[in-house]
């Protein structure tokens, strides 16, 4: 690799460590080429990107960003999955670690707070960005709905019993 090329490969490394809100390190010795092609096109999917890169370039790559703590992990092959959304990457991660054995999460970072793999298990257990949004517009909706639920139930009963009096009258 020339310098030319080193030197662009770190300063694009650099951009998406600064923009990304969560970096996971795995290693994937032993895994083909169609298994890291499913990896890949399972992360875009969920919105995440996968990057396999030389652990010293990484390194250099990580200085003056909030994700710097993931620097002693580059150790081996390693590859690096990053996302804004903080469970999208994680959750793909285990995922497919669980499909393969031979793809091993090293740790990761969400922010400046570092992560083992117990940590990445717990975000990839969370619920991800557009559940939470879901589940928030459900309870916005929810007292809304009982409201006017409430509001058109008085108006039911007085009807109920105005057609009860005029059966009634009708019957006698």
């Amino acid at each position: 690799m020339e310098r030319a090329a080193k030197k662009e490969a770190v300063e694009q490394l650099n951009e998406v460590f600064k923009t990304t809100s969560v970096a996971i390190v795995a290693q994937y010795s032993g895994l083909t080429v169609a298994q890291m092609q499913k990896l890949r096109m399972q992360m875009k999917q969920a919105g995440a990107s996968v990057k396999v890169s030389k652990n010293r370039l990484a390194k250099i790559a990580l200085e003056g960003t909030d994700v710097v703590a993931i620097g002693p992990m580059l150790k081996g092959p390693t590859v690096i999955a990053t996302s804004n959304d903080p469970v999208a990457a994680p959750k793909v991660a285990i995922e497919f670690a669980k499909a393969n054995e031979k793809f091993v999460i090293v740790g990761g970072s969400m922010g400046k707070t570092v992560l083992n793999v117990d940590g990445v298990k717990a975000l990839a257990s969370l619920p991800s960005l557009d559940e939470l949004r879901g589940k928030i517009v459900g309870l916005i909706v929810a007292p809304a709905t009982k409201l006017a639920q409430l509001a058109n139930a008085p108006a039911g009963k007085l009807a109920r019993v105005i057609q009860a009096h005029a059966s009634k009258g009708e019957a006698a």
